[in-house]
C-alpha cells in the first residue's frame, strides 16, 4: 500500500461520479505496504479506500474484487467494492485499473490480545466456509510455483548457508504437496495475507479485514498458519506465544473443527507460511520498485521464524 501513482483531483472526481460516490471532500495517500497505490478518499456519501493496481491486471482483478464482494454479501466484515452504473467493480484511473471500497471502522491491533486473536481465528473459519460457494478460481500467486521460480532470483544475494536452507525447505514442501495428506486438506479461496495491519478492531471487536490482493486458492491451514506466524508470536524472537495461539486456534475450531489429517499437516503449513514471506521479503528487499512512499520490510524476521518452525516451535491444534 505505497504511493506509486500520484492521483489528481481533476482525474478522480469524474471517476467517483461513475460510482455515485458523492463529491470529493479529502484525498490522502497511504504510505505503508509495497504492492499497490492506496488513498483514503472521503466523499459526501462516506469514507472509502481507493486502490490503484500496480501489478494486477484487468484479467486478475475480477477474482480479488469478486471474492471481497462474496464475503461481504455473506455478512463478513470485508470491504465492499463500489460498482459503476454498468456494474463494473474496477475501471481505469491514471491509466491503471482502480477500485473503490468501503473504509471499515477500527485500528490495527499491532499488539493483539487473546480476545483479538480469537476473533481472527473465528473470522478465518467463517470466511473459509463462505468461500466454499465462491465459484471463481485463481491459484495462490505466492504459492509453491512462485517459490520455485523465485529461489534462483534471490540466490545471488544470499550466503551459501541461506541458499541451502531455502532449497531444503522448498524440497520438503514439494514432497509434502505430493502426499495424500496434503491433497486431502480443505481448500478454497483464502486471504493468504492476513497480517495484523490487515485487520481493524474497535476495542476487541473485529471491525473488518482488508487488503485481499494476495488472495488465492490454497489450503485453509496455510491461511491460518499465516495468521499464527504474525499474530501469535514474540516479534523480537519469532517464538510462538502459546496463549495467543491457543486463543486463535480455539476461535477457528469453534466454527470449523480440526481433523486428524489437519494435525498431521499443520507443522508443514507453519513452515510453508514462514517460507512464503521470507522469500517475498527477500525479493522485495533486493529487487525493489520505485515509489513516492515505500517502506521495505526486513526479510530476516521470517528467516528466524522459518528456522524456529523447522526446529519444532509450533502451536498444536486443539482436539475437539
Amino acid at each position: 500500500m505505497a504511493v506509486f501513482t500520484p492521483v489528481s483531483e481533476d482525474a478522480l472526481i469524474p471517476w467517483l461520479h461513475e460510482r455515485s460516490a458523492g463529491e470529493l471532500v479529502n484525498l490522502k495517500g497511504i504510505a505503508s505496504g509495497i504492492e499497490n497505490t492506496n488513498y483514503f478518499v472521503d466523499t459526501s456519501t462516506g469514507r472509502h479506500v481507493l486502490t490503484i493496481f500496480e501489478k494486477l491486471t484487468a484479467h486478475e482483478l475480477p477474482y480479488y474484487l469478486g471474492f471481497m464482494q462474496h464475503l461481504s454479501a455473506a455478512g463478513l466484515p470485508v470491504p465492499r467494492p463500489a460498482a459503476t452504473s454498468e456494474g463494473l467493480l474496477f475501471s481505469p484511473l491514471m491509466g491503471k485499473p482502480a477500485a473503490l471500497v468501503d473504509r471499515l471502522p477500527g485500528e490495527s491491533a499491532m499488539r493483539p490480545n487473546a480476545a483479538q486473536c480469537h476473533a481472527i481465528g473465528q473470522f478465518c473459519a467463517l470466511a473459509h466456509q463462505a468461500a466454499r460457494s465462491f465459484d471463481m478460481r485463481h491459484d495462490n500467486p505466492r504459492g509453491l510455483p512462485w517459490w520455485t521460480a523465485t529461489q534462483t532470483q534471490v540466490h545471488p544475494f544470499l550466503p551459501a548457508e541461506l541458499c541451502a536452507l531455502m532449497d531444503d525447505e522448498i524440497g520438503i514442501q514439494q514432497d509434502f504437496a505430493r502426499t495424500p495428506s496434503y491433497q486431502a486438506l480443505e481448500r478454497s479461496a483464502v486471504h493468504a495475507d492476513l497480517f495484523r495491519d490487515n485487520a481493524l478492531f474497535v476495542g476487541d471487536r473485529l471491525g473488518g479485514v482488508i487488503d485481499f490482493y494476495f488472495a488465492g486458492d490454497d489450503t485453509w491451514l496455510f491461511d491460518l498458519a499465516v495468521c499464527i506466524n504474525d499474530w501469535c508470536i514474540n516479534h523480537q524472537t519469532g517464538h510462538i506465544e502459546p496463549q495467543l495461539a491457543h486463543a486463535m486456534l480455539e476461535g477457528y475450531a469453534t466454527t470449523q473443527p480440526f481433523s486428524d489429517n489437519d494435525r498431521k499437516a499443520w507443522p508443514y503449513m507453519l513452515r510453508a507460511a514462514a517460507l512464503r514471506f521470507w522469500m517475498s521479503r527477500l525479493y522485495d528487499f533486493y529487487m525493489p520498485r520505485e515509489a513516492e512512499m515505500l517502506t521495505p520490510k526486513d526479510p530476516t524476521h521470517f528467516e528466524r521464524i522459518l528456522k524456529l518452525r523447522r526446529a519444532g516451535d509450533i502451536a498444536p491444534l486443539p482436539a475437539h
